[in-house]
């Protein structure tokens, strides 16, 4: 069985090495870059799993790495970062990154991290029963895993993906923050309802034409979140 491939992007080589130590003892192969640039090039010229990318590097930073890597590639990105301020983490998951880990992290919460975001990918490539669903203007094609508003399509994360698919599964179906946050995150996210908040509120954007009053997807005070379809 091939193993699953991680890029550790971090022009720390004390990190990378760590990273590289803590992986392969499980199980994953580990390719290190210690630049954005070289990152960029790796993946433009070899295929990855996942990729773990470090904010503060010399050359580019994290941000702009990340923003490089969704012009062509929906890869899982899980960002590095010793700023544990909420306006960072929201900037990297607004710009495509799938999760955050705040340094320093333990082995253990890595790895965590890490198959969550490998999860998400395996349950958003399980075969779809329902193939294409459509409401209105909106179109999820299930099986393609493309979006599209009014003929146009609209690029999704992977996270993002996820979200919209267990909600239109559900439709018109409350669904309290940890049934979410289980099924797209994973079951060690139980509580991260800022997280939760957080990515509804990019899918709102992109999805909904007037953010201000969201169609489709509405908060059921108390309850959580709902797909509100066929009105």
């Amino acid at each position: 069985m091939d193993k699953t491939r991680v890029l550790a992007v971090d022009d720390e080589a004390r990190y990378v090495r760590a990273i590289q130590l803590n992986l392969e003892a499980r199980g994953f192969e580990v390719t290190a870059a210690h630049s954005g640039q070289q990152a960029l090039a790796l993946l433009a010229q070899d295929t990855f799993d996942l990729v773990l990318l470090d904010v503060r590097m010399p050359d580019m930073d994290g941000y702009e790495v990340c923003e490089h890597i969704r012009q062509f590639s929906t890869v899982p990105v899980i960002m590095l970062t010793a700023m544990a301020e909420e306006e960072n983490k929201i900037q990297g998951l607004d710009i495509g990154a799938d999760d955050y880990v705040t340094k320093p992290f333990s082995a253990d919460e890595l790895v965590a991290r890490v198959r969550a975001a490998l999860r998400r990918v395996a349950l958003s490539g399980q075969q779809e029963t329902r193939p294409i669903f459509c409401d209105g203007d909106l179109e999820v094609d299930l099986v393609r895993e493309q979006v599209f508003v009014a003929g146009q399509e609209v690029h999704l994360t992977r996270t993002e993906y996820g979200l919209l698919r267990e909600l239109v599964r559900n439709a018109g179906r409350p669904l309290v923050p940890d049934h979410l946050l289980g099924r797209v995150w994973g079951p060690e996210y139980f509580g991260e309802v800022r997280l939760l908040r957080q990515a509804i509120h990019r899918l709102r954007k992109k999805i909904d034409p007037d953010g201000q009053h969201p169609q489709w997807i509405q908060t059921r005070r108390g309850i959580g979140y709902v797909f509100n379809a066929g009105e």
